[in-house]
């Protein structure tokens, strides 16, 4: 069933292996405001998450959507899949969120309201200078904070959390940098939309969150994901400088 009516919201939230999480989050997310909607976007879950998402589907008929893919191919690839999908609908805002209950829904009514004065709201585990952020041992806080403040440093992006995965965008800023030429796949991908988006002139604005590491189920990040944030973060800038983003 398609949506209908203007200044619908998208929430793309991607799975793999999340049958028990999903349960729990979608219905937190609907009932935060009736303009959102939720697409489960799952890489072939082995757990049975896609079937999870097809029965809650049923149980939210016109507000959950479910997108099933192939196989498992990075955040990045579908969120751009999730994204296309919402772009080809009257979707007027777009938002990223885990599955795992680390992004606190209570916060997207502040998202609405902001998106109202700005073009892209980033929920921020940092902003005012804290880590706000439950049960992370020291090392991923660590590697997280340093994260944010090494592509900050390197692009210029005027974010405090350049990495977090919980933001809203309005249509125009993801139909305007052109979805199909990141490259970025793992939390580098977070990196680049934001620094796309502000390359391309709109509006930034931070709204900090508490950020909560998920109880159950495994972190998808990996040596391989920290690498390539690594080293990405130099090639959009040199992008930026030859004016070829």
């Amino acid at each position: 069933m398609s949506p209908e009516g203007p200044q619908l919201t998208l929430v793309v939230i991607p799975t793999y292996n999340e049958r028990d999480s999903l349960p729990r989050i979608v219905p937190m997310v609907l009932s935060q405001d009736p303009s959102l909607h939720v697409l489960v976007v799952d890489d072939a879950s082995p757990d049975g998450t896609g079937e999870v998402a097809e029965e809650l589907a049923r149980e939210h008929p016109g507000r959950v959507h479910v997108l099933h893919r192939d196989a498992k191919e990075g955040l990045g690839r579908a969120y751009v899949a999730g994204f296309e999908w919402g772009l080809a609908r009257p979707y007027a805002r777009l938002c990223e969120m885990d599955a795992d209950l680390s992004h606190p829904p209570e916060r997207l009514p502040d998202f609405l309201e902001a998106l109202d004065e700005v073009d892209v709201v980033v929920g921020s585990r940092y902003v005012g200078g804290r880590a706000n952020v439950v049960n992370w041992p020291i090392t991923r806080l660590f590697i997280s904070v340093f994260g944010s403040w090494y592509a900050r440093t390197i692009t210029g992006l005027p974010l405090s959390d350049a990495t977090g995965g919980f933001n809203m965008f309005r249509r125009e800023v993801l139909e305007t940098i052109q979805l199909d030429r990141i490259q970025s796949n793992g939390y580098s991908f977070q990196i680049e939309l934001k620094f796309r988006a502000w390359k391309k002139g709109f509006t930034l604005r931070e709204i900090p969150i508490v950020f909560t590491e998920r109880a159950e189920g495994e972190s998808k990040m990996s040596r391989a994901i920290v690498r390539e944030a690594i080293w990405r973060v130099w090639k959009l800038r040199i992008l930026s400088v030859m004016r070829r983003l």
